[in-house]
């Protein structure tokens, strides 16, 4: 016959301990979602601009070490020109003394008191004679001063390539450093990944807006701030929409330095390819109510980016990667000074 027994029922403390450890696992749970909570949209875009900054900071001391680079290499260059044109005046002047030695030698050595006494014609021996001594003079002057040349020279060289051997070391500083930035900017782009379709889809229609805008820019009654101004001014705007691109200087891309020291160049003005080097290129205007249109504009604490000011609190710059050139107010930077070329 079957058992009709009833099954045995769990004990209160086997109970007690089950729901303890559930409780403990769902608050564990809980804690780590806490302490780790996915980064919102505002929170990405603001550690993706920060890395942006890092990047263009990495950048202007980049084309810094390479303007200075191709600067030393034109002094090597004419250095080692004028050290080739030396060798050979040297190497002429060698050959002249070497001959008047042959003339030495095939007269036997003979002291010019005996050679005189012996000469038949002695009036044409010291015409000889006077002339040797005029030229072993010069040639004596010339080798000396070709030698104290050759020495200069060669000190110069040498200085030259301590300073590309000091710039090697710095661009090699700035490649590991610009690595970093672009390591970065990897970690950034996985942060990106990690919103949803909708979230990344706001983030770039918040930038085409911006690009759009610029379109529609009002710019009021500026005053170019010179005939020049006016005419860098009208090159940069005829790049509005061009990509931001690091160390690019145009035609078809830029960065901030590259844009404005491509614009001048334009309008026949050669102005340093930095924004450190540009904020000291001309006269400095604290004011933002005393700028004029082509004036640069100099942002940052330590001055690493730079544009035009357009006028009606605009300025005209290359922004950052992912937008293109375009107007902005002066006041989405911290404002530094202006600069009039």
């Amino acid at each position: 016959m079957a058992s009709h027994r009833r099954p045995k029922q769990p004990s209160r403390t086997r109970v007690t301990v089950l729901t303890a450890t559930a409780a403990a696992a769902v608050a564990l749970t809980a804690q780590t979602a806490q302490a780790d909570p996915k980064p919102s949209k505002s929170d990405v875009k603001a550690k993706v601009d920060k890395l942006y900054e890092e990047a263009e900071k990495a950048t202007e001391k980049y084309n810094g070490a390479k303007e200075q680079q191709d600067k030393l290499e034109e002094q090597v260059d004419a250095l080692q020109d004028k050290v080739a044109r030396g060798q050979d005046e040297l190497n002429t002047l060698r050959d002249g003394i070497g001959s008047v030695a042959s003339a030495q030698y095939r007269s036997g050595g003979i002291d010019p008191a005996l050679q005189l006494f012996l000469s038949a014609d002695p009036d044409s021996y010291l015409d000889k004679a006077s002339a040797l001594d005029q030229m072993g003079a010069k040639q004596t002057d010339a080798l000396a001063e070709i030698q104290a040349k050759q020495r200069t020279l060669a000190q110069q060289r040498q200085e030259a390539q301590d300073k590309l051997g000091d710039l090697a070391d710095t661009r090699k500083e700035l490649g590991e450093k610009k690595k970093e930035v672009q390591g970065k900017l990897a970690e950034a782009q996985k942060l990106l990944n990690t919103l949803t379709a909708k979230e990344r889809a706001a983030l770039s229609a918040d930038e085409s807006r911006a690009n759009r805008a610029s379109s529609r820019a009002d710019l009021g009654n500026a005053v170019p701030a010179s005939q020049r101004a006016s005419a860098a001014f009208a090159a940069a705007q005829g790049k509005i929409g061009s990509p931001y691109v690091y160390g690019a200087s145009g035609p078809s891309s830029f960065d901030c330095s590259g844009l404005t020291s491509w614009a001048y160049a334009q309008a026949g003005v050669s102005i340093p390819r930095t924004s450190q080097a540009q904020a000291n290129a001309g006269t400095r205007i604290s004011s933002q109510s005393d700028l004029q249109q082509g004036d640069l504009v100099i942002f940052y604490g330590d001055m690493h980016h730079v544009g035009f000011y357009a006028g009606n609190g605009q300025v005209l710059h290359a922004p950052k990667p992912g937008a293109n050139v375009r107007y902005e107010s002066i006041n989405n930077m911290p404002y530094m000074f202006g600069v009039r070329i």
